[in-house]
Formats: structure tokens, C-alpha cells, sequence
């Protein structure tokens, strides 16, 4: 991940996506269970803010606690490869979760039809 930013973009699109497929499945699939899309669209506005509030974190670390200004940026790296890639691994284990409750809401003839088309 380049930085936060980008982070918090592609955060933004891939909740917003979900969100528009809850919509569009509650709004123009037959059968589909409305209640339980607007509990997921819930639950991906709530995945939303908490990954967008979990974006910040700190180095807690010092220049003086290394032996060269070079340690210190390569730990620093480190730890915000880290952090950043921890972040990502846990929204998307939350995303597949969301995904998983979207597909059970939906018919089992609806998801038949998809396969054959």
C-alpha cells in the first residue's frame, strides 16, 4: 500500500460496491430477503468507519532509540508494511464474511439462473 490515502480509498470503493450490490439485489432480485440486505448494508457501513477509524497508527519508536537514522527508517518500514498489511487481511476477512451473508439472502433459483447464463 502506498499510504494512507490509498488505503482509505480503496476502503471507501469496495464498501460503496457492496452496499450498491445489497441495493440492487433488495430493489430488483425476486425473492430476496430484504430484511437481511438491510442488515448487511448496516454492517457495511459499520466495516466502513471502524477500517476507516483503524487507518491511523504510530510508530512508537524514536530515532534516538537506533544506532543510525538508516535502522530507523528500515523499522519504521517495517512496521507500517506490517500494520498496513495486518489492516487489509482483517477489513477483507470481515468483506468475505459480508459477502457470504449476501449470497445466503439470495434464491436458491436466482443463483441457478446466474450459473446458467
Amino acid at each position: 500500500m502506498a499510504n494512507k490515502r490509498e488505503l482509505k480509498k480503496e476502503i471507501r470503493y469496495v464498501c460503496g460496491d457492496l452496499a450498491a450490490e445489497c441495493l440492487l439485489a433488495k430493489n430488483f432480485v425476486e425473492g430476496v430477503d430484504e430484511k437481511a440486505m438491510t442488515e448487511i448494508i448496516l454492517k457495511i457501513a459499520d466495516l466502513q468507519i471502524s477500517a476507516l477509524n483503524n487507518v491511523t497508527f504510530a510508530f512508537d519508536k524514536l530515532p534516538a532509540d537506533f544506532e543510525n537514522g538508516y535502522a530507523y527508517r528500515k523499522a519504521r518500514a517495517a512496521y507500517f508494511k506490517t500494520a498496513f498489511r495486518s489492516l487489509r487481511g482483517k477489513f477483507y476477512d470481515k468483506v468475505n464474511a459480508i459477502v457470504k451473508e449476501m449470497n445466503a439472502a439470495v434464491p436458491q433459483a436466482v443463483k441457478d439462473n446466474n450459473k446458467k447464463a
